[in-house]
């Protein structure tokens, strides 16, 4: 495919003079360089750069053959993970399949209703989730690199009991698969001994990088999505972003627009949308800037919001309030499915100004005079415009932020692949439960 995607960054002019992003381009040569060469802080989870042209085209092959067995055997697929174990297979079937896609009759579907779990400590929900499953085949893939994960642990241990008072041991075994590491930790020792189906997490990537790798290429293909044309929109992101030239990088721009913006005191970015279905894309993109920038008391506070739906909460909050923040918006540019507003015998509702224009364009013209109105307020804007929603832009999305988050952790000073914060409150919460 000849298109791309693009950043718009007009809108920030009035926040920035026109030679600060020149100016980084030494900065931004430099990391481009360090990652590379893979001399960066962080260096041994790199991996994720080549990840595209390098992964494994067996394990591709073997990932497409099971999905086809779990669709053979199960009406209901069940992911059991937390954060990059979870969010890119999350957000990908969100994206790209159905809106209510667990809801469609099977006939229409021809794949398993797909649920997560292990994602909380909410007994509400997983119990609730065990109703609408009780009468249903299931199939559970269990992602982690450790096993050692507290709320992905739980959630196996009760599926494990399920799976094996409905099948017993050895048919619980047939409808377990774990993603984990290749030779070690607690999931890995428990797969062998029980004999479980195994998918291997790379040691070179972490899990908010790993969604194009089984950890979310599994998932992905249980519910059908084209996971070789998300590949293939990754490569070509590697092969458009692959250019240490700041003003021919978009993805380097993108970068270097937030650390500008960071310098001058916006240090809360809100990844806004126009589609319902990109609301968990957000969610991954929360873990990928929050988890590796917030570092030595540094780092912008990554933010979403749903639009139009949220200018009607947090919209004078957006237009009037602290003046910290800047919005990139994600916007795509063309539609599959459209509809036009109809015409009607009478105007009761006023409306017959928009009679047969298309919704799409309606939500274009709210997307423009949103982004006006806030640059007015006092709120920088970036724009980065998506061709289409499909795997192949999709990936290359994905590819686009991983990349510009590795520059940018480079340009804020910190190492973009370890969560050294993270293991605070594991430490608290192990000795409050009394683990020995």
């Amino acid at each position: 495919m000849s298109q791309q995607i693009a950043i718009d960054y007009s809108k920030t002019s009035a926040f920035m003079y026109p030679h600060e992003l020149e100016f980084l381009a030494p900065q931004i040569r430099t990391a481009h360089e360090m990652l590379h060469n893979k001399t960066c802080p962080g260096k041994e989870y790199v991996d994720w750069l080549d990840w595209p042209l390098n992964y494994d085209r067996d394990e591709l092959e073997r990932i497409k053959y099971t999905s086809l067995k779990i669709k053979e055997k199960a009406e209901v697929f069940i992911v059991i993970g937390i954060g990059g174990s979870y969010l890119g297979a999350k957000a990908g079937i969100e994206a790209l399949q159905h809106r209510f896609y667990n809801q469609l009759p099977i006939e229409e579907r021809q794949a398993p209703e797909i649920y997560f779990v292990g994602n909380n400590l909410s007994s509400t929900y997983i119990n609730h989730l065990l109703k609408i499953i009780a009468e249903k085949d299931i199939i559970v893939n269990v992602i982690s690199k450790s096993g050692t994960t507290l709320e992905p642990a739980i959630a196996f241990r009760i599926f494990r009991k399920i799976l094996e008072e409905r099948y017993g041991k050895e048919g619980a075994r047939e409808r377990i698969i774990a993603t984990t590491d290749k030779e070690k930790g607690l999931l890995k020792r428990m797969a062998q001994q029980e004999g479980y189906a195994t998918f291997v997490v790379p040691d070179g990537v972490g899990g908010r990088y790993s969604v194009l790798t089984p950890v979310g290429l599994l998932p992905l293909a249980v519910a059908q999505i084209n996971v070789e044309q998300l590949l293939e929109g990754a490569q070509q992101g590697y092969q458009l972003y692959n250019n240490s030239n700041l003003l021919d990088n978009p993805c380097y721009q993108y970068a270097g627009l937030r650390f500008i913006l960071y310098q001058k005191g916006k240090t809360l970015e809100l990844l806004a949308n126009y589609e319902p279905s990109l609301q968990y894309f957000a969610e991954w993109w929360k873990q990928l800037f929050g988890e590796s920038e917030g570092k030595d008391h540094k780092g912008i506070f990554p933010a979403s919001v749903n639009l139009t739906t949220d200018l009607h909460s947090l919209g004078q909050y957006m237009q009037d309030g602290l003046r910290n923040l800047f919005i990139t918006t994600l916007w795509v540019q063309e539609h599959q499915i459209d509809l036009t507003i109809p015409k009607l015998d009478d105007n009761l509702d006023e409306l017959d100004y928009l009679c047969n224009q298309s919704l799409h364009e309606i939500n274009y013209k709210a997307a423009q005079g949103t982004m006006e109105a806030h640059t007015h307020g006092g709120v920088p804007n970036i724009k980065i415009n998506l061709p289409k929603l499909n795997p192949y832009f999709l990936g290359q999305l994905i590819y686009f932020f991983e990349k510009a988050c590795a520059i940018s952790g480079s340009l804020l000073g910190v190492n973009p692949y370890d969560q050294p914060g993270v293991e605070a409150y594991k430490k608290n919460m192990f000795r409050l439960l009394g683990k020995k």
